[in-house]
């Protein structure tokens, strides 16, 4: 794959309450609403498609991967961001009393790859991460 236009992505994943996802998404990150039923709702999460669907059979405790001594979901979703959009979303997750995962911190600092990170978790229990890197062009650098 040599081309490096970004598209957008679509991600569906289960929750055990709508309106709980929906108070979440919408209310704490600002997402706003596509099409929904009975059973599922789109969000455009920072122009990016996220489908929750009702299926509380689905939800579990996901296992975690130490990360740079950080206990990191194994299974969860995020979004790389500038710096500035960042620390926005860091300010008002904390502000808002969002009970982190992993709290808004630099991660492999002076290192290749270093990066601003925090994981939290929506009401259904599903991990998302919110990076961002001190240089993009290192996103994918080893």
């Amino acid at each position: 794959m040599t081309e490096t236009t970004i598209r957008p992505f679509h991600l569906a994943f289960p929750v055990n309450d709508l309106e709980a996802a929906r108070g979440f998404y919408k209310g704490m990150l600002g997402c706003t609403e596509g099409r929904s039923s009975a059973d599922w709702v789109d969000f455009n999460f920072y122009g990016h498609q996220i489908v929750a669907h009702l299926a509380p059979e689905e939800i579990g405790e996901a296992k975690t991967s130490k990360v740079d001594g950080h206990g990191v979901p194994c299974r969860h979703f995020g979004l790389v961001m500038g710096m500035e959009e960042w620390q926005e979303a860091a300010d008002r997750l904390t502000v808002a009393g969002v009970d982190f995962i992993i709290e808004p911190y630099v991660r492999f600092k002076g290192e290749t790859g270093e990066q601003a990170t925090m994981f939290f978790a929506d009401p259904a229990g599903n991990a998302i991460e919110l990076k961002a890197f001190k240089n993009i062009d290192q996103l994918f650098a080893s």
